[in-house]
């Protein structure tokens, strides 16, 4: 099922042992449109200090009540590392977050999470998919952490703030046609759907899906980004109605308009395939 980010926005995060925070953010990597992280502002018990959580860790959500729970323990999000979330997040800072948490890295390999598989089959432990720290020789273990976190200190930073991203205006192949309002995640696989996009400054009271890894080219210092549709094909697509889930036959809907191919299982090439998404 799909999700809105802003719908997400203050839901509890609940650790083995009691409540973490809430969330206040969502990063997700602008290479393949898929949520990394969740930011947790962690209240009082950690001084409002801000930490990252993986989807890897979030275990059956309970929607109804906004509680997403998670396997790890409020010591080992006490003693996770600190990361700033004011500032643009390194592949350094990710590789020493993975490596504590002992989850393996979602780059480097196959579909968008790396391994071929989904966030909830990669819990630690997992047919050896995730392994834990290692704690019989963390001072080994440090040394790996260092290494490898040294090389990619050159890496280009991809997370991204889907909050910082709303109202990014949209252009079209011959003209503007509106602005990011909303964004639609997969609960299964944590990826970044449709874009909802606002038309209202060309075509009043309406909103329609764009989906997320048909974006050619975004500029972040501008806040806009561009996708190969043109305003007609834009204006006769299905509209998108908030007060209605969106469900498989709305977005089959959605691509034969177009006639581009699916993302689910009947075309699963379009999964792992990276979106040709270029920074300027």
């Amino acid at each position: 099922m799909l999700r809105t980010v802003k719908n997400m926005e203050d839901y509890v995060i609940s650790a083995t042992d009691g409540n973490i925070g809430h969330v206040k953010d969502v990063y997700f990597d602008d290479e393949t449109w898929c949520i990394r992280y969740l930011v947790v502002d962690t209240g009082t018990w950690l001084s409002s200090r801000k930490v990252l959580i993986s989807p890897i860790s979030i275990g059956q959500a309970n929607w109804a009540d906004k509680l997403l729970p998670v396997s790890i323990t409020k010591v080992q999000v006490e003693n996770s590392p600190d990361i700033s979330t004011q500032k643009p997040v390194s592949r350094q800072q990710e590789i020493r977050l993975l490596e504590y948490y002992g989850y393996p890295y979602y780059w480097g390999g196959d579909g968008m999470w790396g391994g071929g598989v989904y966030p909830n089959m990669m819990l630690t432990g997992y047919v050896g998919l995730a392994s834990p720290p290692d704690v019989e020789h963390p001072e080994m273990a440090k040394t790996n952490v260092q290494t490898k976190a040294k090389q990619h200190q050159d890496d280009d930073i991809h997370l991204r703030s889907c909050q910082a991203v709303i109202d990014y205006r949209i252009h079209a192949t011959d003209g503007d046609i509106g602005h990011i309002q909303d964004l639609l995640i997969d609960e299964e696989t944590w990826a970044i759907r449709y874009l909802i996009v606002n038309t209202s400054n060309w075509w009043l009271g309406h909103q329609v899906l764009i989906p997320a890894d048909w974006i050619e080219d975004v500029s972040w210092p501008d806040a806009k980004a561009s996708v190969n549709l043109t305003r007609q094909a834009v204006k006769d697509a299905p509209p998108y109605n908030p007060t209605v889930p969106v469900d498989r036959k709305t977005e089959m809907h959605i691509y034969h308009h177009y006639g581009r191919p699916s993302y689910w299982p009947d075309d699963k090439k379009h999964e792992s395939i990276k979106s040709p998404l270029k920074a300027r």
